[in-house]
């Protein structure tokens, strides 16, 4: 057809999943949203632990990846007991059951973050339904419901339990002013490598510094990108596999800070809305050729 194409990748995935980048755009703000509702949901089942639940369940996405969850464990800088179950960590039943119990003593509650993607180490999901979505990916049908029954029949505690689902990546009216700022700068970026006549790349976060929070704007090959995955290293996560170390703790507090609300009007915050005016076309007729 002879027009000149460029692939500029933008990395835009909550999940926080993609290679040669530090993070990706919405995952900071997704990490805020469920640190800030795993603190405040715990604060709650704290307040009834004496009379009523003890176990509080919150699920959050990552099929693969525990980066979101991994986020959970921020609420643990307030004194909160949180258990967390990551893809990256093969479930193990009565090891579970015995921390949950052991939180449950000490404290009088427990809350538990489980990824979408907790799985047994035959690789079956937690919540494995049986049958495939259009991808050939397993669907899942909850792995918040299975563990809080878990949990129940094992240690009769009360629970509560609850699915962040689409609630979690689209609180913009929470959203992390580092995850903001990052998202345009990426954005410029990919605009700038395009009239600079690059192709195939992906700009791209090179953090440089954990306290000060330092990072510059780099790029990356797209053909190291595609079909690659980043799983939370392994030295991210505590030694009993239920918690973040010190070092997963200082790559996640970094990528919450700040605040960006939106404008509110009668007490609802105001979102930007694409407008989807068609413009003029620009480029000649063409045909297509076998």
């Amino acid at each position: 057809m002879g027009y000149p194409l460029q692939a500029i990748h933008v990395p835009k995935t909550i999940d926080n999943d993609l290679p040669l980048t530090d993070c990706c755009p919405g995952f900071g703000s997704v990490a805020k949203y469920v640190a800030v509702s795993t603190l405040e949901a715990s604060l709650d089942v704290r307040s009834m632990a004496a009379t009523s639940t003890k176990v509080f369940v919150l699920e959050v996405m990552g099929r693969h990846a525990g980066w979101i969850a991994a986020a959970g464990g921020l609420a643990a800088d307030h004194g909160i007991p949180v258990v967390i179950l990551f893809p990256e960590i093969p479930f193990d039943q009565p090891a579970f059951l015995a921390r949950v119990d052991a939180q449950v003593k000490h404290h009088g509650y427990c809350t538990v973050v489980v990824s979408e993607g907790a799985h047994h180490p035959d690789g079956s999901f937690l919540a494995e339904q049986g049958s495939k979505d259009a991808f050939g990916h397993a669907q899942l049908g909850g792995a918040a419901p299975v563990v809080a029954q878990m949990v129940k029949e094992a240690l009769g505690y009360k629970f509560h339990w609850a699915v962040a689902d689409y609630l979690q990546r689209s609180a913009r009216h929470i959203a992390s002013a580092t995850d903001a700022r990052q998202a345009y700068e990426l954005g410029q970026r990919a605009v700038e490598l395009a009239l600079e006549g690059k192709n195939a790349v992906m700009p791209c976060i090179e953090r440089t510094s954990d306290a000060p929070y330092a990072y510059r704007i780099g790029s990356a090959p797209l053909d190291q990108v595609a079909n690659a995955e980043k799983f939370m290293p392994r030295d991210y996560i505590s030694a009993d596999g239920y918690g973040i170390s010190e070092k997963g703790h200082a790559y996640l507090l970094p990528l919450i800070q700040g605040e960006d609300y939106p404008a509110y009007r009668d007490g609802l915050p105001v979102y930007v809305t694409l407008q989807n005016h068609p413009v003029a076309k620009k480029l000649p007729a063409f045909e297509i050729t076998k």
